[in-house]
């Protein structure tokens, strides 16, 4: 068993607050505690409330409430974080319900989902919620049997002192319990032990989101709310000069016309206060369709804007952002990329003498690899409810990180924090666009100046159009081999529009005596967040496409080379800022191997292998390609996946084969280029989406058996993707491919 201090987070684990709480709240109906009462009134809601801890409360019935913090986007961690708290209180999953809570940063802080970091960082605070819960019921079984507590024993909701032969549900110790104090030590349950979590559960809200329930911003309804839409420029480069409204007002159904600027001239932004257009003109209206015929009637004139910097005070301190003037173009962004990748960057490790090993070397290999811009297009575009009454803001709105947008709303709106309430829908998709919260700014400006609640909507152009995007990316690779083609340097320049991919310190850093990272970056008034996998999913493919040349020209076998390369770096390691397991990373590739029964591919068939690490997790993949006519066809993916103990197998399977398709889809079509600022696809019939004919027949996912604590999931299985399909590719076509997308290269060939 482990032993662990309650006392670490007991501020945010017993603080309790009116206002309204956030995260995932599950009710637990304890069928097993309630033998002699009648199923109506077993499931009917209790009189009275005991609260155990901040993630728990029991009814005097036995129905049992647990709220987590973290809001929902698809990763079933409504389903996987009840499960973790159900393992430790004990309690059949059977009888367990599931509810959404609303935000509450003062109980539990950051409230984040994304970078594969909801379970990682809740395992031990919601597997302390279960298990202090469950010893404060021991206790008040104890004091009221008077018996020694290390007697008595718990099982799918009821306590039993096997002695004296009784026992009592948890609804019945409930009120006791709740006084008695969480002591400083609470032990927990041995892996071993584990009952619920390791085992599949199916996604508690499926039958809600199959019969159409509302559960998405997107349904959020509320007595007199009006819908809003905004217009923004049609060029990044471009801000706002004037605008007749006078025939959109005249319009039926229309209430106003408004100008709004997301933030105060003098506000320090935040890392998330990310808006590609601060300065927008929004339409108000009774009704979505009248609100978007008085869009056609506006007069909005635009004005290029000058350069300006920023400071921007974010994870990693307060950082200049130069924020350049014009319109930009992505030819003009591949020209300067080309460029500035033919000059020296700015070195950020070097290892041994890479210089020498270059100038002595038999062989150079040197290669480069570009990715354009890409949009999120989450199947719910953004939205937003507001009500501002006063001094006081409700709002509505399916975030990824609820707790960073406050204070840009207490400061826009010029109100309190404290008297902001936040509830968080179901997102129908994030991948990191929904942690730039503007629309919920926007929202609620909008709500102030009308004086009523408003429910803000994006068309899909709007949000297709309005940033946010994946960078542009260019890397160039260079490999020096002996006269026994054995790999002695490994040079990498990476950078992009406007952030370099790079991470130096990755493998194959610490598993090559001679080892140089450069980087570079183009400043842009294009805006960028956090992509799925930010810059890995860049990285990867560029990375793991060379490491397959580089074998072919070794002779190698492309597995074998990269273990030889782990093999190196787990006996005898490079450098000291390694930040990867070697023998978790050749573990992944040693199952891949064994699970795809990589020496025998079947005919006509073209196999692909890429293995990544990020978010502290490991996943690889082989994928099976042949080629129809001249078009790719994905046979099967087989992956496998270390990231630690896996909460609910089910679960962790759907979001690998979710990201494998998306990244099958991505490496094939995504793109989304610039001419003269604005952005040349709108819609999904310009941008290409992966379709059901384009998606692997089969997908297998095998996952590594230890005792890690969970690591990260919804993101490791992304970025080794494309590297797959290049690496798959070349063995179909005889070609290799180094601009994304690869489908829309001439080079693709029967």
């Amino acid at each position: 068993m482990t032993l662990i201090k309650t006392k670490i987070g007991r501020r945010s684990f017993i603080r309790t607050s009116t206002l309204a709480s956030g995260g995932l709240v599950l009710g637990f109906n304890w069928l097993a505690s309630c033998k002699n009462k009648t199923e109506e009134e077993i499931l009917a809601m209790p009189k009275e409330w005991f609260e155990m801890n901040s993630y728990l409360k029991i009814g005097d019935n036995g129905v049992v409430t647990i709220t987590t913090p973290n809001p929902e986007f698809g990763q079933n961690i409504r389903t996987s974080m009840p499960m973790i708290v159900a393992e430790e209180l004990g309690v059949d999953w059977k009888n367990v319900i599931v509810e959404q809570a609303p935000y509450h940063a003062e109980k539990y802080g950051m409230q984040f989902t994304g970078g594969s970091r909801g379970i990682m960082t809740r395992w031990e605070p919601l597997r302390m919620a279960g298990a202090s819960a469950r010893h404060v019921l021991i206790a008040a079984a104890a004091q009221a049997w008077q018996v020694p507590a290390n007697e008595i024993t718990t099982e799918d909701g009821m306590l039993y002192h096997k002695a004296t032969e009784k026992s009592a549900g948890y609804g019945e110790m409930a009120s006791a319990a709740a006084q008695i104090t969480i002591p400083e030590d609470i032990t927990l349950k041995d892996v071993k032990d584990f009952k619920i979590i390791g085992t599949s559960h199916k996604n508690v809200d499926a039958k809600s989101i199959i019969t159409g329930e509302p559960m998405f911003g997107m349904d959020y309804q509320k007595e007199g709310m009006l819908i809003a839409m905004i217009v923004h420029p049609p060029a990044f480069g471009m801000t706002l000069k004037s605008m007749d409204a006078e025939a959109a007002k005249a319009m039926s159904g229309i209430k106003d016309v408004v100008a709004i600027k997301s933030f105060k001239d003098d506000y320090e932004k935040g890392g998330f206060d990310v808006n590609a257009f601060p300065e927008i003109v929004a339409v108000v209206g009774n009704s979505t369709w009248e609100v978007l015929q008085a869009k056609k009637k506006l007069n909005v004139e635009w004005q290029p804007f000058d350069s300006y910097t920023e400071t921007i005070n974010g994870f990693r301190g307060k950082q200049t952002r130069n924020v350049p003037s014009g319109l930009e173009s992505s030819n003009s962004h591949e020209a300067k990329m080309a460029e500035l990748a033919a000059k020296p960057g700015k070195i950020v490790r070097t290892d041994g003498n890479p210089k020498a090993a270059f100038k002595n070397a038999a062989k150079i290999i040197e290669r480069s690899y570009s990715a354009p811009f890409l949009a999120h297009n989450c199947m719910e575009p953004l939205n937003a409810f507001a009500h501002v009454e006063g001094d006081k803001a409700q709002i509505a709105a399916p975030v990824q990180i609820p707790s960073l947008i406050l204070p840009t709303l207490a400061s826009s709106l010029g109100i309190s924090a404290e008297n902001i309430a936040m509830e968080m829908p179901r997102m129908g998709g994030g991948f990191g666009r929904k942690a730039y919260a503007h629309y919920v700014v926007e929202a609620a400006m909008i709500s102030q100046k009308v004086k009523a609640p408003v429910k803000l909507v994006y068309t899909r152009e709007d949000d297709m159009t309005n940033g946010i995007y994946r960078p542009s990316y260019h890397a160039t690779y260079r490999a020096a081999l002996d006269e026994n083609n054995n790999l002695t340097a490994l040079h990498v320049k990476a950078g992009g529009v406007p952030e370099s991919p790079l991470f130096a310190n990755r493998f194959p850093a610490g598993a090559i005596d001679n080892y140089m990272a450069e980087e570079w970056a183009i400043d842009s008034n294009i805006t960028i967040g956090a992509f799925r996998a930010p810059r890995s999913n860049f990285m990867a493919g560029a990375e793991q496409s060379f490491l397959d040349e580089i074998a072919e020209a070794s002779g190698k076998d492309p597995i074998q080379f990269r273990l030889d390369l782990l093999n190196r770096a787990k006996e005898n390691p490079v450098g000291e800022r390694n930040d990867y397991d070697a023998e978790r990373y050749a573990g992944v590739l040693e199952l891949l191997r064994e699970k795809s029964d990589w020496s025998a591919t079947p005919t006509n068939i073209n196999r692909g292998i890429s293995a990544y690490f990020c978010h502290n997790s490991y996943a690889a993949h082989v994928l099976d390609i042949r080629m129809d006519d001249g078009k790719p066809v994905v046979e099967k993916v087989v992956c496998a996946i270390d990231c630690g103990i896996v909460v609910n197998p089910d679960a962790a399977i759907n979001m690998a084969e979710g990201a494998i398709t998306d990244g099958i889809g991505n490496a094939f079509f995504g793109e989304l280029p610039f001419i003269d600022g604005m952005p040349q696809k709108t819609n999904f019939h310009e941008y290409q989406m992966i379709r059901i004919n384009d998606a692997p027949k089969e997908i297998e996912v095998h996952f590594v058996e230890n005792e890690i604590p969970p690591t990260g999931m919804g993101e490791p299985p992304f970025p080794p993707i494309f590297g797959a399909v290049a690496n798959a590719l070349y063995k179909a076509t005889g070609q290799r491919h180094y601009q994304q997308p690869f489908v829309t290269e001439k080079q693709i060939v029967g």
